[in-house]
């Protein structure tokens, strides 16, 4: 474990397992560093893994301004922990709001990564869907700040994405819902104002993301109703991208189905690893069936 410091001055708590080529976690908003738990027990034995709490989710510091809180600072704190790890360049493995902070990290900072697995992000990018998004989620801080998320816990971790987990791993989901339930309020409604309801959509980025040429890997579940489309977008944009969907799984895919999350990761990695991991063809997108025309 290891304590850094972000050049704000909030302190990131840390901690890496395992030696080999970096590897870093990039927590979703429902979870933490220990959300990683099933990946660091799979991944350590190859990799150095990284996983670290985000700003607002104790152990690491709870800044108490609302400016502090942003996608820009989410990326320039994994930046931080690369740095304080004394990492140069690391494959980077994000969920949900992690994944678009391993998205924006390989945008604004390709040079630190070697790839990224980008997984279930999605949520509020459609243009359409952004109004809506953004009214959720200050009514989700309002609720954390009046109620405390013990009580905000109970309703968030049986979201429409959520279910499949319960159903699928009561005792897992019963873990997982323990631990958002002792999240820091204060933390979780700037985090949810800020980041969630205050980052660029992804539509508005297609221009850079098409000049994305890093190995990605995109992952989603294909319940996770919030992200289908925006991932297709994605993969259509990212020419470096390849798109895995895990069937009958929700949003928390690591925790929900761990082994199938694991094996697309280990075989994404793998590929990358030996050169195989290649730009999409241009011939592929013709619209064309059968190319005779």
């Amino acid at each position: 474990m290891a304590t850094i410091t972000t050049g704000d001055g909030v302190p990131l708590h840390v901690e890496s397992t395992g030696t080999g080529t970096p590897l870093l976690f990039i927590h979703e908003f429902a979870g933490d560093h220990r959300s990683w738990e099933p990946q660091v027990r799979f991944f350590g034995r190859g990799y150095q893994c990284v996983t670290y709490a985000a700003r607002g989710y104790p152990p690491s510091g709870v800044p108490e301004d609302p400016a502090a809180y942003s996608q820009q600072r989410a990326v320039e704190d994994a930046v931080a922990v690369l740095d304080g790890m004394g990492i140069g360049r690391a494959h980077v493995v994000g969920l949900s709001m992690g994944g678009f902070a391993a998205l924006h990290l390989t945008l604004r900072h390709p040079e630190r990564v070697i790839s990224a697995v980008v997984a279930g992000a999605g949520y509020g990018a459609p243009p359409e869907r952004a109004e809506a998004f953004r009214a959720e989620c200050a009514a989700t801080a309002a609720a954390f700040e009046a109620e405390g998320a013990e009580r905000v816990a109970e309703r968030y971790a049986v979201g429409p994405a959520r279910v499949q987990f319960q159903n699928k791993n009561p005792r897992g989901w019963a873990e997982f819902a323990a631990a958002l339930a002792r999240h820091s309020a204060l933390g979780s409604a700037l985090t949810m104002r800020g980041v969630q309801a205050g980052r660029p959509s992804l539509y508005a980025l297609r221009d850079e993301l098409a000049g994305i040429r890093m190995p990605m890997l995109l992952l989603v579940g294909d319940e996770d109703e919030g992200c289908l489309e925006t991932v297709l977008m994605l993969k259509r944009t990212i020419p470096s991208a390849g798109l895995a969907i895990l069937p009958q799984t929700g949003h928390t895919a690591n925790l929900e189905e761990p082994e199938a999350f694991n094996a697309a990761v280990d075989r994404f990695l793998a590929a990358v690893d030996r050169g195989a991991w290649h730009l999409r063809d241009p011939r592929s997108l013709s619209s064309s069936t059968t190319g005779m025309t």
